[in-house]
């Protein structure tokens, strides 16, 4: 259905049963301040909804759909999806259409009750080894560009699409931070240490504005088109590197790695050093104790160390 986002905010497109359609609600709640404010959150629930739209019928009239409807979908879409998955999706889907039924009084189905958040099993083995890192970062067969990308996601902590999200204007290289939007849409300062910055005027190489991490090559017509221009590099043309690249990259050259890992080990890391949780959480961006403490575990090498204290005084000596 043809229509621009101001059209639909103003006056939704009507289904057979009145009030907006499924494309049109779902445009509406994207155009919402609180969600366009932030390119991190308008790009995860665009990905999210547009699928969720596809399956209900995006000219299907809101006010029609049932709540199993909504229940057939997730199960179809995402069904087979690790616990983890379905339940960012199935929260997004929620939080749409919470929005509909309560910020604009539109008739609207829920998420039912038999389409439940899924448990999802603790992995102790999330964190890896500083030395894995390091040894990884210095691999020769590595492009820069990797290599600067996983240090500063170790070394700041920092969500991997805050960081892919980085523009060169937004680093202060001399004092080793950039300002970042975080999730929910609060600015922060992200920092990194001796290795990423080493790293960094070898990846810039002279620019001076555009998306720091860039794709290999320049996108074709069509996606130039259909690009946002501040992914664009004005100078190169190539476009911003972005994460499922960037996450397969990471899981070809690390054996499984996976992006969020690096944030991970690092607030372990953190906490085996005995860091103060209150540092820990204005590094990494938690609001909450609650939040950081599923990642401030100690470590197996902590768990090792500690171990060597329960062995007899001869054997240690």
């Amino acid at each position: 259905m043809a229509a621009t986002v101001t059209q639909l905010d103003a006056r939704p497109a009507a289904g057979s049963a009145g009030g907006p359609t499924v494309r049109a609600a779902v445009d509406a709640f994207l155009d919402a301040p609180a969600i366009r404010g932030n390119p991190h959150t308008l790009r995860a629930y665009t990905n999210v909804l547009d699928r969720a739209a596809e399956r209900l019928g995006p000219d299907q009239a809101l006010a029609e759909l049932a709540d199993d409807d909504i229940a057939d979908a997730l199960a179809e879409l995402w069904g087979a999806a690790k616990p983890a998955t379905w339940n960012r999706n199935r929260a997004a889907v929620g939080s749409w259409l919470g929005w509909c039924a309560t910020r604009r009084r539109w008739a609207a189905p829920a998420v039912p009750a038999a389409a439940e958040r899924r448990r999802e099993p603790a992995d102790d083995t999330k964190a890896v080894s500083r030395s894995r890192i390091d040894r990884l970062c210095r691999r020769r067969d590595v492009p820069l560009r990797e290599k600067t990308l996983w240090r500063m996601l170790y070394e700041s902590a920092s969500r991997a699409s805050a960081v892919l999200a980085l523009n060169i204007e937004d680093l202060d290289l001399p004092n080793k931070q950039a300002r970042v939007v975080v999730k929910g849409g609060d600015t922060m300062w992200i920092t990194w240490g001796t290795g990423t910055a080493h790293l960094l005027p070898r990846l810039i190489a002279g620019r001076t504005r555009g998306p720091l991490f860039l794709s290999a090559h320049r996108p074709g017509p069509h996606r130039r088109a259909t690009t946002d221009p501040r992914d664009l590099c004005p100078d190169t043309g190539r476009a911003r590197l972005g994460y499922d690249r960037a996450r397969i990259l990471l899981g070809q050259h690390g054996d499984g790695l996976r992006l969020h890992q690096l944030r991970h080990s690092a607030a372990t890391h953190l906490g085996d050093a005995n860091t103060s949780a209150n540092v820990i959480m204005a590094k990494t961006g938690h609001r909450s104790l609650r939040s950081v403490q599923r990642y401030v575990k100690p470590g197996l090498a902590a768990v090792h160390q500690a171990t060597e204290a329960l062995s007899s005084p001869r054997r240690r000596a």
